[in-house]
């Protein structure tokens, strides 16, 4: 397993992430998987042998259960992992029960506190933009949270580039703590945020963590041209994230994956994550298992060397069209470009 730094703090995490999105189970998270806390306690020991060393829940998975069921499944092991979790959707009916207001989020981390069982947070994420809401009192609230001991680091989630420099820019002048991470979703057939957003996190010093690195087990390799969605599967059950807006560039992709798979003797989806952990900035991709087949499948990507060859014939097939301003700077600025610029336009040039 290889250990990342978490953007520009001291933090060390490994590449791969334990999600708990399954764990509970309920309400629209039922797709995804309903582990109890025997499969939660199997499934960590999985993972920790595997070298994992950080685990990401959020309060609104199966509406606390997700956090709840890991906290007692951590028991006196808590103190060995980085637990991440996230704040900001509703938790209620109540015109106060979302968002990131200081309200929200302090009765959020209590809440979160309360069903992991412990007295910290490693990493406390704002699970989506708040456009409503003051920055100066989100950050004010996290800060709090901070200073009290209660969180350690701060991360956000589901941000735009221009969001992400927003959001640092006021912690920052307010004296703020500042986020150390931004998770967003991505992988080879979902590649949006290399014009924004990974640019933004290399200029702002925040590491990447992904979520659904599969895009929703559409790279697993059990979709195939032609084919139904398998029975169970979270397609087969109305998952919709991430959309797809190219059917044909999709089984494209996976008949590549699988391709490449077979010459290595390992799954299209080992192929999928070992893409993903080689783009720049990454630090973690969250990855799960409904079975702990799935889960030990995914674990093994971490060694998993991709050629170059491989790693161009996967980033030619997917590359997304360069969008304007990005082709007129490639045209006629790329003297002057910084490491955040050329994240993207050496892809083009």
């Amino acid at each position: 397993m290889d250990y990342r730094q978490l953007g520009s703090s001291g933090l060390r995490i490994s590449s791969l992430t334990l999600g708990t999105m399954g764990y509970g189970g309920t309400g629209w998270a039922t797709p995804v998987g309903n582990l109890q806390v025997d499969d939660v306690k199997r499934q960590l020991g999985l993972a920790k042998d595997a070298g994992v060393n950080i685990i990401d829940t959020a309060d609104v998975y199966s509406n606390g259960l997700s956090e709840q069921l890991l906290g007692e499944a951590l028991g006196d092991s808590r103190d060995e992992w980085i637990v991440a979790t996230k704040v900001r959707m509703a938790m209620g009916e109540g015109p106060n029960d979302a968002g990131a207001s200081r309200h929200h989020i302090i009765t959020g981390a209590e809440d979160s506190l309360r069903r992991l069982g412990t007295d910290y947070i490693d990493l406390y994420q704002l699970h989506e933009w708040d456009g409503q809401t003051p920055l100066e009192e989100t950050w004010a609230a996290l800060d709090h949270l901070v200073q009290s001991g209660k969180v350690r680091y701060l991360g956000i989630s589901n941000y735009t580039g221009w969001q992400t420099v927003k959001a640092v820019t006021a912690a920052e002048r307010h004296g703020f703590t500042k986020p150390v991470a931004t998770q967003v979703h991505y992988s080879p057939q979902t590649r949006d945020i290399e014009g924004e957003v990974i640019p933004a996190a290399i200029d702002q010093g925040l590491g990447i963590l992904v979520w659904s690195p599969l895009a929703g087990g559409l790279l697993s390799g059990k979709y195939r041209r032609g084919q139904d969605a398998p029975e169970g599967s979270r397609r087969f059950q109305g998952w919709t994230e991430p959309p797809v807006y190219d059917e044909a560039l999709l089984y494209d992709l996976i008949d590549l994956l699988v391709e490449i798979g077979d010459g290595h003797g390992v799954s299209a989806a080992q192929v999928a994550l070992a893409w993903t952990l080689g783009r720049p900035q990454i630090s973690s991709l969250i990855i799960a298992g409904r079975t702990d087949e799935q889960l030990s499948d995914n674990l093994a990507a971490a060694s998993l060397v991709l050629t170059d060859d491989e790693r161009a014939r996967i980033d030619q097939l997917t590359l997304p069209d360069l969008r304007y301003p990005f082709w007129h700077q490639r045209n006629t600025s790329t003297d002057r470009l910084s490491p955040a610029d050329w994240s993207l336009i050496k892809q083009y040039v």
